[in-house]
């Protein structure tokens, strides 16, 4: 019999291998829709769109039971326990008494940042390359995510959203948050900061339609270490949706507005 040369066995061998993965290949699974991450041109995460997220932080961040006007929600907090120092403990139960009248929300000012993330109302992100502007359908808020490696402004200057200097850390945007008031709550139970109130965002993208967004809470002033929350910001999806009006103090002179004659 006549042996095959190297060559032929070489030959051979690759046909056969290439039929097997080709047959693999047709077999395997196909990937999940919606699991790849929408890239701008330099291949950063691109976080454009109209998000929310789906859960009832802005009226309890901890876990909480349901009450008239409130749904009943599991907490964001790590642990559910936000560290207090034992005079801020006394002072947020005072605000949790006097919540319906003493939330600065319930004044129409701006919730401030982690709490405007998590209003129950949509808002858009537009991304570039040195910026990410956020568009909230509540009060026409609008927050500005300086990604061009420029500093925090020097001294101490008191915002309601704070200044906001973000870096890339892979697929995370990290956030620097510094600089705020001491005039907004993290939720309508009473649960407030300082205006040393330090915050580090973090936002990664599970998939197409997700993002986990992670916030570090640091405030000397009121907390006695550093605390975290956590949540899924979700996409919409609807059809030719866009954002709405949502303006405070507009409904507020719906009731002192002169009647007709």
């Amino acid at each position: 019999m006549r042996l095959a040369s190297v060559g032929s066995m070489s030959m051979i061998v690759a046909a056969v291998v290439s039929l097997a993965l080709v047959r693999t290949a047709a077999q395997a699974p196909a990937s999940p829709r919606g699991t790849e991450v929408p890239r701008t041109q330099d291949g950063k995460p691109d976080f454009t769109g109209i998000w929310q997220v789906m859960n009832s932080a802005a009226w309890d961040v901890q876990d909480h039971q349901a009450r008239k006007g409130v749904p009943a929600g599991m907490g964001v907090v790590d642990g559910n326990d936000i560290p207090y120092q034992p005079w801020a403990s006394a002072h947020k139960r005072e605000n949790f008494q006097n919540r319906a009248t003493a939330d600065p929300e319930t004044k129409c000012y701006l919730p401030g940042i982690p709490r405007l993330t998590y209003m129950p109302f949509p808002f858009q992100i537009f991304q570039t390359q040195t910026m990410l502007t956020m568009l909230f359908e509540y009060v026409h808020a609008t927050r500005y995510i300086y990604t061009n490696g420029t500093p925090h402004p020097p001294g101490h200057i008191d915002w309601w959203l704070g200044d906001s200097r973000g870096r890339w850390e892979g697929d995370t945007l990290v956030v620097d948050v510094v600089d705020f008031n001491d005039q907004t709550w993290f939720d309508r139970s009473g649960n407030f900061h300082s205006d040393q109130l330090h915050l580090v965002e973090r936002l990664t993208p599970l998939d197409l339609d997700h993002i986990t967004y992670e916030v570090m809470i640091e405030d000397p002033q009121v907390f006695t270490r550093p605390w975290r929350m956590s949540m899924i910001l979700y996409r919409h999806k609807e059809k030719n949706l866009q954002l709405l009006e949502y303006e405070c103090y507009a409904f507020d002179d719906e009731f002192h507005a002169t009647p007709p004659n």
